[in-house]
């Protein structure tokens, strides 16, 4: 595995050099870890003011915030451990989803997607851990466009237009890139770190010219305007990541009003079937059963997976499926449908003139130490994403202002990967790698990977079984609208116009125009190739949305209302990516952790316990 390759090499130079500089950063490393360990409870109150469910990013932020009430006591519950520094090397992003931080969800098989990734079916990792999917993440932070909040509100969701949800944005965000500190769309004071990695390669430099000579401006993707090309702007502090848990657990870790318990499943949710009222959860650890009850508020955090899993263990879905499992239906509601996803496809990768980020290069011991004591080099890369652009596709439908179609460029390519971690995380077999680039070992390449931000095709999460410890039923339906295999199709073509812009063909850039195996028969780069590849091998960018619908009452399809109460059912909410109604164009963990952050205010509004105002 490449991190612990790194490890052994700095421990071996360590042993090689005695050098008493490189022990004493040792040691503080050591303590520095020490020091910001998460007290794990084991002995619980009988009642909590809030009990949170899932230490994700929206639950870290809340129990944060709702923490702040220093006469509220809240109970955080976690299926997972604490992070460590495994999780903290940016460019090795993909090497944190094949540890215990990921649930390793695999989708069933949808026919028009992932048929010729391993099983034929789509992997889903989903972080286990406090701070939830923010542990395993490219970090890549952006958080769509402001129609994508405009809509939610017209939908009947007061609140929640862009000009109310910005504040809530930059509440969160202490802005790391000197250029935007005055901007109004940033922050500076919150405990989120947002910073661009210190690597600029010259691939970057080309990518970001090419843009220019196409049309698009060099924008802040957080800014007035989405539409345009970008460096990555990241979750990153001082080159490591900056988790959810780095941010808004381990600071106030030490409050005596916030209870943190990990490694404790939750099973069902408690509610009174008379009175429809949320009145604690119930969970395992350690073996053992516990109950625990809610005075105020249960908050349901636990994912767009798992939340409708649990809502429907417990009684709140819909009610023929509900039957079909044995489960006394308490609240009829489409729990688990609207499923959405940014679709992606991997493999597109170009050889070029310059040097790249391969397996092989970063184990040089140069970028490893520039990384260890200087926290800068290609080891800083968001998950190797350096650069992406918003564009619109030629036919789309949507406002001439509103992208599509993401286009991310990595500083290299799925070529690179000699040690197989990427394949690993994307379900590439390795006949795939092999005959697709198994020639290519020696060269230079980069990937650009189109992503489609605005999907049609909706998915579902349902019961596979009333056993809470098993998988639900995971079926994302990708591409099963014929819009958005037009608009993929079309980001496909917009990255071959971007590799033969001026630009990047001065850095000799060349496509890698070998056909994906499965599609040979196919013309190649017709549009029944492209779908063919897409078939086989688009997958997900893991930005599964839209399970607990918010909307009004009066929306057969909704979950929960404006304030993100379930309909129907007391003092329980849900707060995490699966009430979006529809997902914005943006990486969805800023998203949610601003719909947290929304959320903590609505509570403490609600109990009339809000502590400090928000500053607009």
């Amino acid at each position: 595995m490449r991190l612990l390759g790194v490890l052994a090499l700095c421990l071996s130079f360590l042993q090689f050099t005695r050098s008493q500089l490189l022990v004493d950063l040792a040691r503080d490393f050591e303590t520095s870890l020490l020091k910001t360990r998460i007290p794990d409870t084991t002995r619980f109150l009988p009642e909590y003011d809030f009990i949170i469910v899932g230490a994700g990013s929206g639950g870290c932020v809340l129990a944060n915030r709702l923490s702040e009430i220093t006469s509220a006591s809240v109970l955080l519950l976690e299926a997972g451990d604490q992070e460590t520094f495994i999780s903290d090397v940016p460019l090795t992003a993909a090497l944190t989803q094949m540890t215990r931080y990921n649930w390793g969800y695999k989708a069933e098989p949808t026919p028009n997607a992932c048929q010729g990734l391993k099983e034929g079916r789509c992997n889903w990792p989903k972080g286990r851990g406090v701070g939830g999917t923010s542990l395993i993440n490219f970090m890549l932070y952006t958080r769509g466009h402001r129609r994508d909040y405009d809509e939610w509100a017209a939908a009947n969701n007061s609140g929640w237009s862009y000009d109310e949800v910005l504040p809530y944005f930059r509440k969160s965000e202490r802005i790391g890139i000197p250029e935007l500190y005055k901007s109004p769309y940033h922050g500076r004071n919150g405990p989120l770190d947002v910073q661009y990695t210190d690597y600029r390669s010259q691939l970057l430099k080309a990518f970001l010219k090419s843009g220019r000579d196409m049309g698009y401006d060099i924008t802040d993707p957080n800014g007035e305007h989405l539409m345009g090309f970008a460096r990555s702007q990241a979750t990153i502090r001082n080159g490591r990541r900056c988790s959810t848990s780095k941010a808004f657990i381990q600071p106030v870790a030490h409050r005596k009003n916030l209870h943190v318990s990990m490694k404790s499943w939750v099973t069902k949710l408690i509610i009174d079937p008379r009175t429809k009222t949320a009145t604690g959860v119930e969970f395992t650890k350690q073996r053992q059963r516990f109950v625990v009850r809610a005075r105020k508020e249960v908050i349901l955090s636990a994912g767009t997976i798992a939340s409708p899993q649990l809502l429907m263990l417990s009684g709140v879905g819909p009610a023929d499926h509900l039957r079909e499992h044995n489960i006394s239906v308490v609240q009829d509601l489409p729990v688990g449908h609207n499923l959405q996803d940014h679709i992606t496809l991997n493999g597109l990768v170009f050889v070029v003139n310059d040097s790249t980020v391969n397996d092989a290069r970063l184990l040089n011991p140069s970028d490893i130490f520039r990384y260890i004591f200087a926290g800068q080099g290609p080891y800083t890369i968001p998950g190797g994403a350096e650069a992406f652009a918003f564009v619109r596709t030629p036919s789309s439908s949507f406002a001439k202002d509103y992208p599509d179609m993401e286009l991310v460029l990595g500083a290299g390519s799925l070529s690179g990967d000699r040690f197989g971690t990427m394949r690993n995380l994307l379900g590439i077999t390795d006949e795939f790698y092999d005959t697709m680039f198994g020639d290519l070992q020696n060269k230079e390449t980069f990937g650009l990977v189109p992503v489609l931000l605005r999907p049609k095709s909706r998915g579902r999460i349902s019961l596979r079984s009333r056993n809470p410890f098993h998988w639900p039923k995971m079926e994302p339906n990708f591409m099963q609208h014929p819009d958005d295999v037009r608009a993929m199709i079309e980001g496909i073509e917009m990255i071959l116009q971007l590799a033969r812009s001026k630009p990047m063909v001065k850095m000799g850039t060349r496509f890698h125009a070998r056909p994906f195996p499965g599609c040979e028969h196919l013309k190649f780069a017709s549009e029944g190739y492209w779908r063919c590849c897409l078939r086989r091998y688009g997958s997900s960018l893991q930005h599964q949305s839209g399970t607990c619908k918010m909307g009004p009452s009066e929306d057969p399809t909704s979950v929960v209302d404006s304030q993100l109460r379930v309909h129907g059912i007391r003092g329980l909410r849900v707060v995490d990516a699966s009430v979006m109604p529809n997902v914005p164009a943006g990486h969805t963990n800023a998203i949610v952790i601003m719909i947290a952050e929304k959320a903590s205010d609505m509570i403490k509004d609600a109990w009339r316990m809000r502590t400090t105002p928000l500053t607009p």
